[in-house]
């Protein structure tokens, strides 16, 4: 219980000490004209409440990841705890906050124009590519996820393929409505409901009759059955992703960019909306094993074959009555249907970015749009579970991009740069070393791989240190 006290402590201290330290390092002007105002045109750059806009971003980046991500990352032992809360702290939030400030600076800009403006014209084609690929994979899992848990609750005729169908139109309006429509109604009610269903469960936790198992005294190590082909470095890091750092929520801090009153506001919504899900993550993560007894009991059950579904809808049936079960349907159905609809929407705004091409007209965003649906659907026929594991690598490769973007945009600006250097370089030795060592990469030996993913890290820095900060014609600039 003591473990999960302090990283809670930390956890809040964080947003309050650190994001204020973040803050100060960018600038933020509550005189600066926002892109809501200036480009307001009644579908994307429209002002919206402070509170619908954090809840809006909160669920946008948390979906199924803190809950399912925390259940399954836990797997790896105590070590989890500290990656949640410090990965939150020091590179999930900074990541998400000054993507979503130098959006705003750029007129809610997309990602890979923001990442194109730093690290080059052919780095910003890659990120364009990229992440056009990552909004697809996020739509196509998560109409697929849902799909399955609606079916094996309705009537035999409404079955997988119904549910599919069924949630890909809801997915196209989503994408070509106003934001206020749909996103703007549906959003804050579902945000709230999955931050409720996390109070509860901290509030057993911490006033019931329950005792949660951290481990912690008996060391870090990896409490996974299979910890030789599942090391905890860097299979962790990729596991535990929206409870942590996500290279997916700097793809949808631009829609909020483009919605945020006062740049002022950047820290509470962007930073304020990563801590409630790293939050929501350490919750989860102690609630599975506190409510299975343990890693070896939390592992025997997800091998019986119930899975995290079924643990979060037990729990919330044990802990929380009848009420508890009707957020944990909202959880694990609504929750990926939430983050499904604004990646396709992401992807609408990325092409329309790079297209520069006028979204006011309902026919212009179905122009777009049509094309970004049918590669959707056809990736939907591919097997989930490869889906599945690209999707990971591939969210946590576009952080590595991300953060040396950001680093590169506050050398640039005199700032100090080191806050997202170090979480950028570490980030590029975990991804580089899970694609040489795991089975969908190059499945190498793990000591050849974790020697490449530093060697990787210290040549990107060496790159940026040569290029971008001794380089005789680097000149600061402004705003």
């Amino acid at each position: 219980m003591t473990t999960f006290l302090v990283a809670v402590v930390v956890l809040v201290a964080g947003y309050f000490v650190y994001g204020m330290l973040v803050e100060r390092v960018i600038g933020c002007d509550p005189k600066r004209q926002m892109p809501c105002y200036t480009r307001q045109d009644g579908v994307d750059y429209m002002p919206l409440p402070v509170w619908k806009v954090f809840l809006i971003q909160f669920l946008n980046i948390a979906g199924l990841g803190p809950i399912f991500g925390a259940i399954m990352g836990i797997m790896f032992g105590p070590a989890a705890f500290l990656w949640i809360v410090l990965g939150t702290v020091f590179a999930g939030a900074v990541h998400d906050f000054l993507s979503g400030v130098i959006s705003v600076r750029r007129d809610g800009a997309s990602l890979p124009e923001i990442v194109g403006n730093e690290l080059g014209g052919g780095v910003k084609q890659l990120m364009r590519v990229f992440s056009l690929l990552l909004m697809v994979l996020v739509g196509a899992v998560f109409v697929l996820t849902p799909a399955g848990l609606i079916a094996g609750m309705t009537p035999e005729w409404m079955d997988t393929r119904f549910w599919i169908f069924a949630i890909f139109l809801y997915y196209m309006l989503a994408t070509v409505l106003p934001i206020d429509k749909l996103i703007g109604n549906i959003y804050p009610v579902f945000g709230f409901a999955l931050l409720f269903m996390a109070a509860g469960i901290m509030c057993v936790l911490i006033f019931g009759d329950v005792t949660i198992p951290d481990g912690l005294s008996e060391g870090l190590y990896n409490r996974r059955a299979d910890a030789g082909s599942m090391p905890l470095f860097p299979m962790m890091f990729v596991s535990i992703a929206c409870g942590a750092i996500s290279g997916f929520h700097a793809t949808q801090s631009p829609m909020m960019a483009r919605c945020l009153k006062n740049e002022r506001l950047a820290r509470p919504v962007f930073y304020g909306a990563m801590v409630a899900e790293g939050l929501v993550a350490l919750i989860w993560a102690a609630a599975a094993i506190a409510f299975t007894g343990g890693y070896g009991q939390l592992g025997e059950y997800l091998s019986a074959g119930g899975g995290a579904g079924a643990l979060v809808h037990d729990i919330s049936i044990s802990w929380l009555g009848a009420f508890g079960g009707v957020l944990a349907i909202l959880g694990v159905i609504a929750a990926p249907i939430t983050t499904g609809d604004t990646a396709l929407r992401s992807a609408r705004l990325i092409a329309a970015d790079f297209m520069r091409y006028d979204q006011r007209t309902i026919v212009r965003r179905l122009i777009v749009s049509i094309p970004i649906f049918a590669i959707t659907f056809f990736i939907m026929q591919m097997d989930f579970e490869i889906l599945w594991r690209y999707f990971a690598w591939c969210n946590q490769a576009l952080s590595v991009f991300t953060l040396w973007a950001i680093t590169v945009y506050l050398a640039r600006h005199g700032k100090i740069y080191w806050i997202t250097m170090i979480p950028a370089m570490f980030m590029t030795c975990v991804c580089m070393t899970y694609i040489l060592f795991a089975p969908e990469g190059f499945h190498l030996d793990y000591s050849l791989s974790v020697g490449a993913g530093l060697v990787s890290a210290l040549l990107v820095c060496v790159w940026f240190m040569r290029k971008v900060v001794y380089s005789k014609s680097f000149n600061i600039v402004e705003d």
